[in-house]
């Protein structure tokens, strides 16, 4: 955000939190002026008016009544994208019967109706990737935060 804002990421303070809830505290009151975290985890304080949502960082709105209004970071002229991915990782002596097993499993769970429902009560976007194509995805994005760290000056 800073680097698309032209903003020097060495001028900002970072104040590294343990998810949603810590972001949510230290926000309300008053410890920090920004955060970036979960649309399922700030909706009640979004929805009370005591949290104001700046900016979606996915390719499109989110198609809620309450949301629809909030512009992707796109709409408003910074090209950022940042779906949050949640997996489950299998250690290395798995074997493969296992793991084709769990990824068939897990095919299986992410393309039915009963998952939609509640993905959707919880305010997330579909992103179902399972097996190689969660694990290059995965290994990409790790890349790409790795040099933007080393571009921003936080890691050697």
């Amino acid at each position: 955000i800073a680097k698309a804002a032209g903003i020097n990421p060495r001028a900002l303070r970072y104040v590294a939190l343990e998810g949603g809830g810590e972001i949510a505290t230290a926000l309300l009151g008053g410890h920090i002026q920004v955060g970036s975290t979960d649309i399922s985890d700030s909706m009640p304080h979004i929805l009370s008016g005591d949290m104001r949502l700046l900016a979606v960082f996915a390719e499109k709105r989110i198609d809620e009544p309450e949301m629809k209004d909030i512009p992707t970071a796109k709409e408003q002229g910074y090209d950022i994208v940042w779906p949050v991915v949640r997996g489950f990782y299998l250690g290395p002596k798995v074997s493969d019967e296992d793991y084709n097993w769990w990824k068939a499993s897990f095919d299986k769970i992410l393309a039915s109706e009963d998952f939609a429902k509640l993905r959707d009560q919880r305010e997330l976007f579909p992103f179902a990737m399972t097996g190689a194509e969660l694990d290059t995805y995965v290994k990409k994005q790790v890349a790409d935060y790795k040099l933007m760290a080393k571009e921003f000056g936080l890691i050697q």
